[in-house]
């Protein structure tokens, strides 16, 4: 990353370093923070030399919102996670929302798993995510209402993940890998 790159997403890093901090304190991400970062994202892209066109910017916002908002839908991620996605998306593009979105789902998992070892949960938390996916795979037999009373039937950990942190540690390594920015 050179340093031109790395002034132009000083901001957004700041941002999510203070999300990440707040979600792994209260489980929350306040609008503030989260309407910080989409609008700062959209700003920059209409800047002399920004990192991404405002169509691209605009596009991102809305990959990152149309990603998570599944996980919404079915009560698995909070709504400050869904802004705070669409908030990456509108700094990064649509692509990079995508690829924010795929690393920090590996990270979320490998955090959700060392969690439950942690506790002693690991059997559990397989035993339950192989119990969700069933229903997602019946969604239209069951119904949606079925499938997110099973998901908050089956808390496997005890707190639920910040949500906030994977996404950091994800635009962290795609930063420093050149995919983002």
């Amino acid at each position: 990353m050179n340093t031109y790159t790395l002034l132009m997403c000083a901001p957004m890093v700041l941002l999510l370093a203070v999300a990440a901090f707040v979600d792994w304190r209260i489980r929350r991400i306040p609008n503030w923070l989260t309407f910080t970062l989409v609008l700062s994202g959209v700003a920059q892209s209409l800047t002399p030399g920004a990192m991404i066109s405002p169509g691209n910017s605009i596009l991102g916002l809305l990959a990152g919102f149309v990603l998570i908002f599944p996980l919404y839908a079915l009560g698995a991620v909070g709504g400050g996670d869904v802004k705070l996605l669409a908030g990456i998306g509108a700094w990064f593009g649509p692509q990079a929302a995508l690829a924010v979105f795929a690393v920090e789902a590996i990270v979320g998992m490998v955090m959700a798993l060392m969690q439950a070892a942690h506790q002693g949960k690991t059997r559990l938390l397989l035993k339950n995510s192989a119990l969700v996916a069933v229903n997602l795979a019946h969604l239209s037999d069951v119904g949606l209402e079925h499938v997110k009373q099973t998901g908050q039937a089956c808390r496997s950990i005890d707190r639920p993940l910040p949500y906030a942190v994977p996404v950091l540690i994800a635009v962290m390594i795609l930063l420093g890998s050149g995919i983002a920015g």
